[in-house]
């Protein structure tokens, strides 16, 4: 399932704006192109794209027939879409309302938007998923090719190779070892990064000549891929020196349509991640065996980890840091998704990449502020909620300082999450007992026995340790515990009493 705010997002401020989210929560199923000429405007999950209007009259007639039939969602072109009666009637009717960046053809926009809608109704299938998109893109790249008669690779804005062109054979050796490892190699990326190469296509639309380089590194004729302003990748093709203007502009056209290609292959992989973080999010949140739910997860046995980072983040701005550093750190599939607030890793506890060993030495390297709270192992999926709870408990008593970190083992906290179980069951404004007694006599005489009492608990038979704790000498001390004796009636030799008071000093000072 996908709704329209989710699609819009996955294919990015390139094309589209969001002007009215309205309902948000409905899913996107199919696309219509509707006529003004025409009554039918679809059916209800139908995004709708507004074809030939000639004016906001029009465009207001179309979204109040888009939201008498139930569509999702009216795609408008810029100039309607911010029409403030089009806006007030989008709001009136709780439609969603997008505006279409006026450069882009509607045909490329079905072309686009079906594409995702059928790999977030199928994300598992290969049909529906990115082949046809990457197969284009081989095709593009030898189009591409022809035009300048040069071997070619396409990349995207993270020097990935995404495709390439026939005819490789004849380039140079950076070129070849680009192509095995699907990536520009490091020391090639530095040395562009040098020459100001990065930075210029960050910033410009223009084809330009990039000249030879060490190691035999041949010219490249760079062509800019962008869409809506947004720098979305690159067409490199290795020439012998500069090339003619009409090629150039022949280029340029190519790099026109392989932007489109490059934000349907985007928005795919977007709608992918979001539908594996739902499903995840789905079985940490509790499993049903009468409604299993396909995730893809590493080898068992697993273990919750909750994540924390440091502060200035939001959840998605989270998730997406953690997502890369583990990419980064040779995590190929990262099994993330956030719940109630929190980011959740389910990892291994065997060891390598995406394990919980793995994950320790990552998180000891990260900023301040950086955590990691593991819930016990679970070995089969209907564990997992249970290790989820643990972790996310755990997280927050090794952030108030309470559990030691910044990363811990639910099998090392055990002793102080069952405290803080027992503490956080108990009603503080009902206290009975010897020590509400004594706290209301340190709050009129202004005596600090109880923070006395916890000293003597918390060191039982060590009275000059206990001593030290509250800066005291020993027999100061004993002279305040005969006197607590006698304003309480305590017998600390029973251990269950000791244990009582300790949980209600606890349950107090927490509180406060």
């Amino acid at each position: 399932m996908i709704t329209a705010p989710d699609l819009i997002a996955a294919v990015g401020p390139a094309l589209f704006e969001m002007v009215v989210t309205g309902k948000g929560d409905t899913e996107v199923r199919d696309v219509f192109l509707a006529d003004p000429q025409e009554a039918a405007t679809g059916q209800p999950g139908d995004l709708v794209l507004g074809l030939g209007l000639r004016d906001a009259e029009d465009a207001v007639e179309l979204v109040e027939r888009c939201a008498a039939s139930g569509a999702s969602a009216a795609v408008l072109r810029t100039a309607l879409a911010h029409e403030p009666t089009v806006v007030t009637a989008a709001d009136k009717s709780a439609l969603t309302l997008v505006a279409l960046q006026p450069s882009v053809t509607w045909a490329h926009v079905v072309w686009l938007m079906r594409g995702v809608i059928d790999r977030a109704a199928a994300p598992d299938s290969p049909a529906a998923g990115d082949a046809g998109v990457h197969q284009e893109l081989f095709a593009l790249a030898d189009a591409a090719a022809a035009i300048v008669d040069a071997p070619v690779t396409i990349e995207d804005n993270q020097s990935r190779v995404l495709a390439y062109s026939s005819g490789q054979d004849f380039t140079d050796p950076t070129r070849v070892s680009t192509i095995v490892g699907r990536r520009v190699p490091a020391e090639v990326i530095a040395h562009f990064r040098a020459r100001g190469i990065f930075r210029r296509l960050a910033r410009s639309s223009e084809p330009f000549l990039v000249p030879d380089g060490p190691n035999g590194i041949r010219p490249r004729l760079v062509v800019p891929v962008r869409a809506g302003g947004e720098w979305l990748g690159s067409i490199w093709a290795v020439v012998d020196g500069p090339v003619s203007d009409a090629v150039t502009a022949e280029l340029s056209n190519a790099a026109s349509v392989l932007a489109l290609h490059l934000l349907r292959l985007r928005a795919q992989a977007d709608v992918a991640r979001r539908s594996a973080i739902d499903r995840l999010r789905t079985i940490l949140r509790q499993f049903s065996p009468d409604n299993p739910v396909d995730v893809r997860l590493p080898r068992q046995p697993w273990r919750v980890v909750a994540l924390g980072s440091p502060d200035g983040y939001d959840v998605p701005q989270q998730l997406d840091l953690w997502e890369s550093t583990g990419r980064r750190h040779g995590w190929s599939e990262p099994q993330l998704a956030d719940l109630d607030g929190t980011v959740l890793a389910v990892v291994t506890d065997t060891d390598g990449p995406g394990s919980w060993n793995w994950l320790q030495k990552l998180v000891q390297e990260q900023a301040p502020g950086t955590y990691a709270a593991a819930g016990g192992p679970a070995r089969g999926p209907a564990d997992l909620p249970s290790s989820r709870a643990e972790a996310v408990e755990l997280l927050g008593l090794v952030r108030r300082g309470v559990a030691p970190g910044p990363v811990l083992r639910v099998e090392e906290a055990w002793h102080v999450l069952t405290v803080h179980r027992a503490v956080t069951s108990l009603d503080t404004t009902k206290l009975d007992g010897p020590l509400a007694t004594l706290l209301r006599h340190d709050i009129e005489h202004d005596t600090g026995y109880v923070e006395t009492l916890q000293a003597w608990l918390d060191y039982p038979g060590q009275p000059q340790r206990a001593a030290r704790e509250l800066h005291l000498h020993t027999n100061t001390l004993r002279h305040r515990m005969k006197r607590i004796g006698e304003i309480a009636e305590l017998d600390l030799s029973d251990p269950q009493q000791r244990l009582a008071l300790q949980l209600q000093i606890a349950a107090v000072r927490t509180e406060h």
